[in-house]
């Protein structure tokens, strides 16, 4: 069986239209100049590092026409799905459904809620709307993967400390074999994806695999 290579071991992968590639809120508002990243007072320049590497790995996995989710955090407008407890967070500047540069921030249909356009799903890849951090929380991603037989996730995107890795544990925690790629992940605060790596794959990959994205491409090339 062909393997990546990865940490803390190599990584199978498994016959053909198991394994999907995740892409994890690469939104306009998280990514772009006077989003709701920015008006936050974060540099967006270190998450649109990762653009042409995800593009990379997307192209991959079109060519070989494997699955591909695409997820986005966003609300319905009514703030509906929204708890208090993720609504108030923030006591200063810009909340979820306040009016930004891009529309209501993290509104569904706003264009700062897109995915950024070297990114924008295809007809026939999944998307996945998600009210949480986590991509299965409130969706119906389970469901799909079940029904497509999917085991495998190889998975990238923003943020490496929030979505992203809550996202490979609740994965983890529901049995499938998660690798996340380090150079397709990033996080306004480097020291804390370094942080979250390490954390995933101690103890002989605890939570998963992590992995360069040569690595992946490479390795899904020869399979």
């Amino acid at each position: 069986m062909t393997a990546i290579s990865a940490q803390p071991y190599d990584y199978e992968i498994p016959e053909h239209g198991k394994m999907a590639l995740v892409i994890i809120d690469m939104q306009r508002d998280f990514l772009e100049p006077g989003g709701f990243g920015d008006a936050l007072g974060n540099n967006v320049q270190l998450l649109q590092a990762i653009v042409p590497t995800i593009k990379e790995l997307l192209e991959t996995w079109r060519s070989l026409s494997l699955p591909i989710i695409h997820t986005i955090e966003c609300h319905k407008p009514d703030l509906s799905d929204c708890p208090p407890s993720k609504l108030n967070r923030s006591k200063e500047g810009l909340k979820i459904g306040d009016i930004g540069p891009m529309g209501r921030i993290l509104i569904y249909g706003e264009a700062g809620n897109n995915i950024i356009p070297e990114l924008e799903p295809k007809e026939g890849e999944i998307v996945i709307l998600k009210p949480g951090k986590g991509a299965f929380t409130r969706t119906d991603l389970e469901a799909i993967l079940q029904e497509r037989g999917i085991t495998h996730l190889v998975i990238t995107g923003v943020t490496t400390e929030v979505c992203v890795q809550t996202t490979m544990r609740e994965a983890n925690d529901r049995g499938y074999e998660c690798l996340l790629v380090e150079d397709g992940t990033e996080s306004y605060f480097p020291e804390f994806k370094q942080a979250t790596i390490a954390m995933l794959w101690a103890q002989g990959g605890i939570i998963g695999w992590t992995s360069a994205a040569k690595s992946v491409i490479s390795a899904m090339s020869v399979g």
